[in-house]
């Protein structure tokens, strides 16, 4: 087997495993009366996400091989969800908060950090084989994301999306991954002389860039603009499955397949990724970074104007779409500034920080501010032995766009591009 369809199968397990239950989860917490706490769930992934990176990659950096690591932190995480879902299966409607949240912390604290360490695998073994890493790594990485496209709709398909089998679903493909990562070409383990330290794995010495004001705007921006990243994540699932509890949308389709629909920002999201060199080439980091601080706004709006029939789905669908504009504009031409404007002796330190600043610190933050704001619109209504998270959703959603709306305006007034 050639070592380019043996990374594509790792970069499909690896996001399979977080498909089974990302979009999804919502509404199985929402189903068994604890929807309260949705933005809990979402949130503690953005804070493990600060330090348990970084601590996992100084063990591979020094003790562990990456490759086995990768496979011993999935079987940690398999662990964590198995109890989830055992709790689930036992408890049934009665699960409360305390019961699951705890394991469900274990299974992703030791997750997240496999993002990136899949990563690192998946560069070692290109580099071993004498390929280039630019060229080579994109298409193996576009099969992480059909992983977890073909994970949201098997468990859409089977019946799972509101069921604790979801978390079995994603334990199975943790389990697969850990055992198959043994496989995979060995990392080598580098001299204590040349591995990070705890500060530069962190990426804390990157935070000496906020002495400069670009960049302390662009990073605080960062944070502003990564309270949106998880909404929808955690939110559109309930929202759409809502309408269950109004008979006239109880014969839907999308009410009943709600993942299947979300699963178009997914979609959107991998062809996004083609059209960003042509809108960098012509219009620019500050801009491109504009139009996605936009297109968030119309993510949120859509979803307050719409409906899951025809022809209001539309309205659904156009925010799948432009999801990916919102997503992938932001991230990679972010990531692309920090690159241009940092020095490469902190370079690697500096898209940490800008990783903290969005998917750690503003992501955990805005799930939390999130569910605030839902939990004060909404309402837990029972409508045929399952609850329903309903109430003023548009008024929700209408905030959430607003919001990104001031982010945009702001931006656009403040910041100020080299050269421009």
């Amino acid at each position: 087997m050639s070592i380019k369809l043996r990374l594509i199968i790792l970069s499909f397990l690896q996001f399979a495993v977080w498909g089974a239950y990302l979009t999804s989860m919502g509404g199985y917490l929402a189903g068994v009366g604890i929807g309260n706490n949705i933005g809990w769930f979402y949130s503690v992934q953005g804070f493990v996400s600060i330090f348990m990176p970084g601590l996992i990659g100084i063990v591979a950096d020094r003790w562990i091989q990456g490759q086995r690591l990768l496979g011993f932190c999935h079987f940690i995480a398999a662990a964590g969800m198995l109890m989830v879902a055992q709790t689930g299966m036992s408890m049934g409607a009665e699960v409360t908060f305390g019961q699951i949240f705890p394991w469900y912390v274990l299974s992703v604290a030791f997750y997240m950090p496999t993002l990136a360490l899949s990563n690192a695998v998946s560069y070692n073994a290109i580099e071993r084989e004498g390929l280039d890493p630019i060229k080579a790594f994109p298409p193996i990485r576009i099969f992480g994301t059909i992983g977890f496209i073909v994970s949201m709709w098997i468990v859409d398909l089977c019946g799972f999306q509101h069921s604790y089998v979801q978390f079995f679903v994603s334990a199975l493909w943790s389990i697969i991954l850990g055992c198959y990562a043994f496989t995979l070409p060995p990392c080598a383990i580098k001299p204590h002389t040349e591995s990070k330290g705890i500060v530069e794995a962190l990426g804390l010495d990157a935070f000496k860039l906020f002495k400069q004001r670009k960049m302390a705007l662009f990073f605080i921006f960062s944070m502003f603009l990564g309270v949106s990243l998880q909404i929808t994540n955690g939110y559109a699932n309930p929202f759409i499955s809502s309408f269950a509890a109004m008979p006239e949308y109880q014969d839907v389709y999308f009410v009943d397949h709600a993942n299947l629909l979300i699963s178009l920002s997914q979609i959107s999201e991998t062809l996004c990724i083609l059209l960003i060199p042509f809108f960098l080439k012509r219009y620019g980091i500050k801009r491109v970074m504009l139009i996605a601080m936009v297109a968030w706004a119309f993510r949120f709006g859509f979803f307050a104007i719409g409906n899951p029939s025809f022809p209001a789905v539309t309205w659904f669908i156009l925010s799948m779409i432009v999801y990916g504009v919102a997503f992938d504009f932001f991230n990679i031409s972010g990531s692309l500034f920090v690159n241009n404007e940092t020095d490469s002796s902190i370079r690697s330190s500096a898209q940490g920080l800008f990783m903290i600043m969005t998917n750690g610190i503003g992501a955990s933050i805005g799930m939390l501010i999130a569910q605030a704001v839902v939990n004060n619109f909404t309402y837990s209504q029972e409508a045929g032995g399952q609850f329903y998270t309903v109430g003023e959703w548009p008024i929700v959603w209408g905030i959430f766009a607003a919001y990104a709306l001031l982010v945009a305006i702001f931006f656009a007034l403040i910041f100020k591009e080299k050269n421009q």
